[in-house]
């Protein structure tokens, strides 16, 4: 093994890291590509910040950070449909009311004087501060996850095809709040977005096929997670934003290779048509 990787991933914090991180990719990948297809990519982005108070309050009394993440995510969960039940609202109004609200409460929080220095874990995320429970959690997570969209894959991609998704897209909505409440604790409040949407939306440029997008945008947040992890030892910068920064480095990457091969595909595509036109 180059020593460059052994030297990353040499002691029991840094492999605990990398299993976290590889763990919430089997989980967030995937879930991402169906999040991207349902369009509720807005939703995550919501999800994530809407539950900002309730891990502030797990930080202040000293509770896990995935209790306060599940008891905020119950808490927004209610004042969004307490705010879409104005019929006045759209539904994307009454999302943004509530999660403005609750991430304004959740910052007033943690600005109060007494705030313990973990605060920034809540908001950035501290990989390198896992524990074995976390690890564990996140293990629970990816086999939860990956069960879960395997026993509801022909439900999904038949609902994918429909303009109303009716209960498909609930269910991936329950997934997503699982799987940030857990997330969290690894990434932050503010960085678990980029592992759901950056590798899906990385997958899905490079092929239109739903099975191998899955196990693309798995591979792709792993690579990311990797990628983070090892620009972080070496630089010397935040493990979180820096797997955040691969991940969102890697769609691009993608995007572009996409474009490139269109470009190329169109291109083939004009040249042989001018050669048969000038065929006699």
């Amino acid at each position: 093994m180059p020593g460059w990787l052994a030297d990353a991933f040499g002691t029991g914090i840094q492999q605990r890291a990398l299993a976290e991180i590889l763990l919430l990719s089997v989980a967030c990948g995937p879930l991402g590509v169906w999040v991207v297809s349902f369009r509720q990519a807005y939703a995550a982005e919501s999800l994530a910040h809407a539950m900002l108070p309730g891990l502030v309050i797990a930080v202040l009394i000293g509770a896990p950070l995935l209790a306060g993440g599940v008891g905020g995510l119950l808490v927004a969960a209610g004042a969004m449909a307490l705010a879409a039940r104005d019929e006045r609202l759209g539904p994307d109004t009454a999302v943004a009311i509530a999660v403005t609200g609750l991430f304004g409460l959740g910052t007033m929080l943690a600005l109060v004087p007494d705030v313990p220095t973990r605060l920034q874990e809540v908001l950035f995320g501290d990989l390198l501060g896992v524990t074995r429970s976390d690890v564990l959690a996140a293990a629970a997570l990816a086999v939860g996850v990956a069960g879960a969209l395997g026993a509801l894959h022909r439900r999904l991609t038949a609902a994918a095809f429909d303009a109303r998704p009716g209960p498909a897209a609930p269910l991936v909505l329950v997934l997503l709040a699982i799987t940030t409440a857990v997330a969290v604790q690894g990434l932050g409040n503010l960085l678990v977005v980029a592992l759901l949407i950056a590798p899906a939306t990385a997958a899905l440029a490079v092929t239109r096929r739903l099975v191998p997008a899955l196990l693309l945008a798995a591979v792709f947040a792993m690579v990311a997670g990797l990628a983070g992890l090892l620009i972080s030892f070496h630089a010397g910068v935040a493990a979180g934003a820096s797997v955040a920064l691969s991940a969102v480095i890697l769609h691009l990457l993608c995007r572009l290779c996409a474009l490139c091969t269109e470009r190329l595909r169109r291109g083939a595509s004009g040249a042989g048509g001018v050669a048969m036109v000038g065929r006699p």
